[in-house]
Formats: C-alpha cells, structure tokens, sequence
C-alpha cells in the first residue's frame, strides 16, 4: 500500500484527490496538510510513501517547502501538482528535489500512474518537461564547471582558492566544518579536481581568484 499525504490549501482540491484515489487498491490517503507547516509535521508524524505537493501555498510557497522536506527526507518522492505552467516550474521544481511534475489539468489516470512511478524510486514528468529538460542538460553541458555550482558552493570554492581552511571557511559562512567538507566534496565532484591545490588552479586557470558573490 502506497501511503500519501495530501499538501493543497484549497479543502475541495482535497476532497477531489480523495475521490480520484478511493478506487484505487494499492493508494491510500493517510493525511492531509493546507500549508507547508502542516505537511512536515505530518511526515515527521505519521511517515509516507508519497507526498502531493501543491505549490501556490499561504505562508511558505511550495517550493521552499519542497526543499525542506527534500533535506530532511531526502529519500521521500515529493509529486508536485500544480496549475502553474510546466515550462515555467517543473524544472525548478525537479532541481529542488521534486521526483516529479504534473499539472492539476492531468486526466487522473495520469496521476494515479505517477504517484505509482515515484513511489517506486522513478521520476514522472511529462513531454513537454522531458524536452525541456533535455534542453537544459544540453545548455548545462556547455557552461564550464563552476557554473554549476550553487551559490554556496561557489562561496566555499572561492574561499578554498584563496588559501581558506575548512575551520576558516566554517567560522566566515556560519557553517559547521563538516558542512563545509560537504561542500568542498561536491565542489571537487563538480570542477573535477581531487584536492585544495587542484581546486585553487582550477581558480587561477579560469581568473576566479579573489572573486567572491
């Protein structure tokens, strides 16, 4: 059985999704939230399989909620089901986390086959998101390294270029030293250098020394 938790300020969007699913054997509604709040206290609560998550929220819009629950629960499929435009959202959406993205527009067969496809460790997205991904990996591949690196990545690198120590880097940006070993493992991942000095050349050879956002 496939547990969900319902995420949507509106009660009749609910209700709805409560209609939609009660036919289905292998799905069941185990709770619902109308805020971001709510739906974290309910997967710290109760433990789901599957959140439906909404992204125009009162207080915390969806998706800073998306990314909460995606560090806290890395491993948890967070569905986003959304009326905004998917050219506009689901790629973001699925860079925070998101296992998938479908429109609130979506036949319910469509819905009922993506909670299945999360819930089992796959991503669902539609056409037109596959293409836009595409496109996108495509734009990626042609950005050097460090373009990719979020800012706090880019943060931490230009303080290992400038000579930085981890205890440092920690006490400049607030962070603890095992959050900065974090960052300094998927800063090398990303630029493919093995060590601080590799990193620092890596700094030199595109004139990044010193820069600093």
């Amino acid at each position: 059985m496939i547990r969900l938790l319902i995420c949507d300020d509106h009660a009749i969007v609910r209700q709805g999704f409560r209609q939609i699913l009660a036919d289905v054997p292998d799905l069941s509604v185990a709770d619902e939230a109308a805020d971001g709040a709510q739906a974290v206290q309910a997967i710290r609560r109760r433990g789901v399989d599957v959140v439906l998550l909404d992204i125009a929220l009162p207080g915390r819009d969806g998706l800073d909620v998306l990314k909460q629950v995606h560090h806290e629960f890395p491993k948890l499929p967070v569905l986003v089901v959304s009326t905004y435009p998917e050219k506009q959202y689901a790629l973001r959406c699925l860079r925070l986390g998101a296992s998938g993205y479908l429109n609130k527009c979506a036949d319910p067969g469509e819905l009922v086959t993506a909670i299945r496809k999360v819930a089992q460790g796959g991503m669902f997205v539609s056409p037109t998101v596959a293409e836009t991904l595409a496109v996108a990996m495509r734009h990626d591949a042609e950005r050097p390294p460090h373009e990719l690196l979020s800012q706090r990545e880019y943060q931490v690198f230009t303080l290992i270029a400038a000579g930085k120590t981890a205890s440092q880097i920690a006490e400049t940006l607030s962070l603890s030293v095992n959050t900065v070993s974090t960052y300094r493992a998927r800063i090398m991942e990303k630029i493919s250098t093995h060590n601080d000095v590799e990193t620092a050349l890596y700094a030199v050879r595109h004139h990044l020394v010193g820069a600093m956002t």
